[in-house]
C-alpha cells in the first residue's frame, strides 16, 4: 500500500488585527513590535471625565502643548515591546552577575584603596534617589502621555531606572555595607552639595505636561548626569585609580544610556519635525531644563572630580547639545 501525502497552503483571510492594519496598511504582515504597539491607545467611549481633572478625558492628548497628527509616529527605533525588552534586560542581568562573580572571586573590591571606596559611595549612593525620581517621572509620562508608541517605552524606561537604583544599592553594600546606604540617604536629605539636584528632582514631580517632563528628565537631567558620572567620574577617574571593580559593577548604566538615548532622540526628532510650533516649545523646554540641570549638577561634579569638574560638565553639556542639534532643535 502506498500513501500519497499532499500539502495545501491555506492563505489567511487577514494578516493582522484591523486596528493595527489601519496604521501599517492592509495586507501587510506586522512585526511583533507593531502588533503590540499600534492602535492600542484607548481613544473613545470613556464613561466620565476624571473627578481629579475634569478638564481632560481619562486619556487626553491635550494634556501637553506638543501637538501630533498621529502619536504613533513616535516609534521606538529599538522596536521594544514587553518580550523583546525583557529578553534584552535578562541578557544584561546575566552579564552583570558574571561581573559580580568575577569581582568577588578575585577580591577586587578589597584591593581598592579605602579612601577611593568611600569617595565612590559619597558620589554614587545619593544617586539611588535620583534614579528613583526618574522612575517616578517616567511612570508619570506613561500615565498622562498619549499614544502607546510613546507611553509604553516610558514605562519600560521607568523600570530601567529602578534597576539602576538597585545596582547602585548592591554596589554600596559590596563597597561599605549598609552604612553606605544610610549615609547616602542623609547626604541626599541634608548635605548642601545635593540640595540643588534634590530640588530639581522634586520640582519635576509636579510638572503637569507629560512631554515637558520627558524633556526635563530623559533629555536634560539624564543627558548630563550619565556622561558626567558614569563616563567622566567612574570610567575616567575611579577606574584609573584602582577602581576597575566599580566600572565593572556599574557597566549597565552607560550601556543602557547609549541604548535608551536612541529612543529619546528619535522621539524629539519626530516631534520637532511635526511643526514649527512643536520645535519652538520643545526648544524652550530643552534650554530651560538643560541650563537648570547643569547648575544642579555643578556641586556634584565638584565633589566627584575636583578641579576637573568644570571641564567634565562642559563636555557633557556639549555632548547633549550635539544630540539635540542632530534631533532638529536650535
Amino acid at each position: 500500500m502506498t500513501i500519497d501525502l499532499k500539502t495545501r497552503n491555506i492563505e489567511p483571510l487577514r494578516t493582522t488585527y484591523a486596528h493595527v492594519a489601519q496604521y501599517i496598511g492592509e495586507g501587510k504582515t506586522p512585526s511583533r513590535y507593531e502588533e503590540a504597539t499600534m492602535g492600542a491607545q484607548p481613544m473613545v467611549n470613556f464613561h466620565y471625565r476624571p473627578t481629579w481633572d475634569p478638564d481632560h478625558e481619562l486619556f487626553d492628548a491635550s494634556r501637553t502643548r506638543v501637538v501630533m497628527s498621529d502619536w504613533y509616529k513616535l516609534r521606538d527605533p529599538r522596536q521594544f515591546y514587553y518580550a523583546s525588552w525583557t529578553m534584552t534586560r535578562a541578557r544584561q542581568q546575566d552579564a552583570m552577575e558574571s561581573s559580580y562573580q568575577f569581582v568577588e572571586q578575585r577580591g577586587l573590591i578589597d584591593k581598592m584603596p579605602a579612601e577611593l571606596r568611600q569617595k565612590v559611595c559619597r558620589v554614587l549612593m545619593p544617586l539611588r534617589h535620583v534614579a528613583w525620581g526618574a522612575n517616578m517621572n517616567n511612570a508619570s509620562v506613561c500615565a498622562y502621555g498619549y499614544g502607546t508608541a510613546f507611553t509604553a517605552p516610558a514605562m519600560m524606561h521607568a523600570l530601567d531606572h529602578l534597576g539602576a537604583a538597585q545596582y547602585l544599592t548592591r554596589l554600596g553594600l559590596a563597597l561599605e555595607g549598609p552604612d553606605a546606604l544610610d549615609e547616602g540617604r542623609q547626604a541626599w536629605l541634608e548635605d548642601p552639595i545635593w540640595q540643588p539636584l534634590r530640588r530639581y528632582v522634586e520640582d519635576t514631580f509636579v510638572v503637569q505636561d507629560p512631554f515637558e517632563l520627558f524633556v526635563a528628565q530623559n533629555v536634560a537631567l539624564d543627558g548630563l548626569l550619565y556622561p558626567l558620572i558614569y563616563g567622566a567620574f567612574v570610567d575616567d577617574h575611579v577606574a584609573m585609580q584602582g577602581g576597575t571593580a566599580v566600572a565593572m559593577l556599574t557597566a549597565f548604566m552607560p550601556e543602557w544610556f547609549d541604548e535608551s538615548s536612541r529612543w529619546v532622540d528619535a522621539v524629539i526628532k519626530t516631534a520637532v519635525a511635526e511643526s514649527d510650533a512643536n520645535r519652538a516649545v520643545i526648544t524652550q523646554w530643552a534650554r530651560a531644563w538643560g541650563t537648570r540641570a547643569q547648575a544642579a549638577l555643578q556641586p556634584v561634579a565638584a565633589l566627584a572630580l575636583g578641579d576637573a569638574a568644570d571641564a567634565a560638565l562642559t563636555d557633557a553639556r556639549a555632548e547633549l547639545d550635539t544630540r539635540l542639534t542632530k534631533a532638529g532643535l536650535a
